[in-house]
């Protein structure tokens, strides 16, 4: 699965047509390799980040998500990232609890925000539309918030009070 992703990300930068159409299986990963598709497509492959990652679960399911901890991080969270890879996401860990509010000035991505009480269960999640200003607050005060692609939470049937586990110890 992965090599038919890279293959149609190949195309898509258009890598491949430069190359014979019929290549073997690892002949993708050594081109991609070799002209640096990997680290420079900023793409669903590349994350365009150097954040820690961490791995959650809620229920069954699980995300591995960058941990956006300083001031800047948070800041410029997932803004210029052209896609996300399924099951990527970022988490948002504030130093204090507050009604903290999130826009998509700059994201071109569609997202979905659950924000978190630090026990992981859920307060509320918001669905968010790419380059627009509309600020998503959490209904309570949390110092937590997880975005991941539009409809993950929906999909998996994850609401409020369900458990994010996995979370880092907060202070």
């Amino acid at each position: 699965m992965l090599v038919a992703h890279l293959i149609r990300q190949l195309r898509k930068a258009g890598v491949l047509p430069l190359f014979a159409k019929r290549l073997s299986i690892a002949a993708p990963i050594a081109i991609a390799l070799a002209v640096g598709f990997v680290s420079s497509a900023g793409g669903a492959l590349a994350q365009n980040s150097q954040l820690q990652t961490i791995v959650l679960y809620a229920g069954m399911h699980r995300v591995t998500a960058e941990l956006a901890i300083k001031p800047a991080h948070r800041a410029k969270g997932l803004m210029g990232r052209k896609s996300l890879a399924e099951h990527r996401g970022m988490l948002f860990v504030f130093g204090r609890a507050d009604t903290h509010c999130f826009w998509m000035e700059n994201t071109f991505v569609p997202l979905s925000i659950a924000f978190l009480r630090d026990d992981g269960s859920i307060v509320n999640v918001r669905d968010m539309e790419p380059l627009k200003r509309d600020q998503h607050c959490a209904a309570e005060p949390v110092r937590l918030a997880l975005e991941v692609n539009q409809g993950w939470f929906d999909e998996r049937n994850l609401g409020p009070d369900m458990v994010i586990r996995g979370l880092p110890k907060l202070p």
